[in-house]
Parts: C-alpha cells; sequence; structure tokens
C-alpha cells in the first residue's frame, strides 16, 4: 500500500491526463487502432515503472518468436505482473482475465481499452466462447497472455498448479507457447515499504506446435510449468 500512495504522489500531475486520455480512446475505440490504444498505455505503465523503485531485470527477449501470435504463461505473483510485462514485451499483445478484473474501478477501464478478454470460470459456454476468440485471434497474428494458475500465489516464488484449460486455445492455434518465468514481483507492492526492490523476468524458450501436438492440456501445463519452475529456481537468488 505505501508504494501505491508514494506513486500516487509522485504521478499525480500525470493522473488526470491519463484518466481523460483513457476515457477518450474507449469513448472512440472503433476509430483508434489497438496498436495505438496498447502502445499509449504500455507508455503510461513504463512511466510508472520508471517512478516505482523498482529494479527490473529483463532476460530472454531473443526467445519471443519473431512471428507474432503466440501465448505467454507467466506465474503469477501479484499487481506488478502486468506492469513488468507491458515494460519489456516491446510489441502489443492481449490478456485473458478472469472476469471480476473487469469490475475494478480504473482497472476496467484499462482492461477495456486493451482489449483484455474476460473469462467467467463459472460458465463453461462463456469460457469456451472466450478459449475459440484468442484461438482465432492468435492464429491471425495476435499475442496473448494469461496466467495458468488463475490467481495469484501469496507464497513468494512459489506457484500454485497452471491448470491445463489454459493452454486449449494457443493449442488449438497450432501457435508457439512462451513460459515467462517472474521473480521477485510480489515484493513491489505486498512488502508494506518503499525500498528499493529487484524484480526479474525472464522470457524462455519457446515451445512450438511440433513439440506438444501429441499432448493433451494438461500434459502441456505441467511441462511449461517445471520449466517455470526451474528458472526460478536457479535465479531467485541472484539479488
Amino acid at each position: 500500500m505505501k508504494r501505491i500512495i508514494f506513486l500516487i504522489f509522485r504521478l499525480l500531475y500525470r493522473i488526470p491526463g491519463w484518466l481523460l486520455t483513457i476515457h477518450r480512446y474507449n469513448k472512440n475505440k472503433e476509430n483508434i487502432s489497438f496498436s495505438q490504444r496498447f502502445y499509449f498505455i504500455q507508455e503510461l505503465v513504463r512511466k510508472v515503472n520508471q517512478k516505482s523503485r523498482v529494479q527490473i531485470h529483463c532476460y530472454g527477449k531473443e526467445n519471443l518468436p519473431e512471428e507474432q501470435g503466440y501465448l505467454m504463461a507467466p506465474n503469477h505473483q501479484g499487481l506488478f505482473d502486468a506492469l513488468i510485462l507491458f515494460g519489456t514485451h516491446d510489441k502489443p499483445f492481449k490478456f485473458i482475465v478472469k472476469k471480476e478484473l473487469m469490475h475494478v474501478f480504473v482497472l476496467k477501464n484499462v482492461l477495456h481499452m486493451v482489449d483484455a478478454l474476460a473469462i467467467d470460470r463459472e460458465n463453461i459456454r462463456a469460457s469456451v466462447k472466450v478459449i475459440r476468440q484468442a484461438s482465432k485471434d492468435m492464429a491471425a497474428g495476435t499475442s496473448y497472455v494469461i496466467f495458468p494458475e488463475g490467481t495469484r500465489c501469496r507464497q513468494q516464488n512459489k506457484m500454485l498448479e497452471f491448470k491445463g484449460g489454459t493452454f486449449k486455445s494457443v493449442m488449438a492455434a497450432k501457435k508457439p507457447i512462451v513460459p515467462v518465468a517472474l521473480i521477485d514481483c510480489y515484493k513491489v507492492f505486498d512488502n508494506n515499504s518503499i525500498e528499493k526492490v529487484n524484480a526479474q523476468i525472464h522470457y524462455l524458450p519457446p515451445i512450438y506446435y511440433d513439440e506438444y501436438k501429441d499432448m493433451n492440456s494438461t500434459e502441456v501445463a505441467h511441462m511449461v510449468q517445471s520449466r517455470v519452475e526451474k528458472c526460478i529456481q536457479e535465479n531467485e537468488n541472484k539479488f
């Protein structure tokens, strides 16, 4: 909480303008390209990151496939996860989020602006519709982020089990999966402090269709999680 208050004070002069622009973009979405909307939010997030007293350490950007239309699958540690992804992944992407986030003050406007897909885990029919839409988008060249745990893990650099259903959209599209390891991102907002912290993001080598084509979604989830877990174990004591 202290860091959030600290950021509000440091960025107070910018926040009204950002909110007005987000409102204007959402009001005229049909006339503003997704790329333009994405890059506005990305620039906003990068300014927030610069003021947050967080040293971001990014590794493996060279692993990202040149061709767009892949799924990034990070572990989920908290609020800073989305900020570090926006801050380090240069090309546009979309999120698949739980529907509850579409009702959070301000955040709902940002998610609407960047065309996030909301999934209702209690509604199978609606979930299938979202999976089909994401699969169609990935096949057409749009990259996505989804947190396979379904919710954040509150045990520092530990993880909850990755859910197989997370990967059905990318498997149907036959597109690459990029495992992403987030390390110490929980410290940014969970630690009630404004002390400088280090946060890591590792883009791991992609898993292409030929590697997972004979697997079911549960097996794919286990494979992705094991690679993320290995990276975390190897790097969590780096700083």
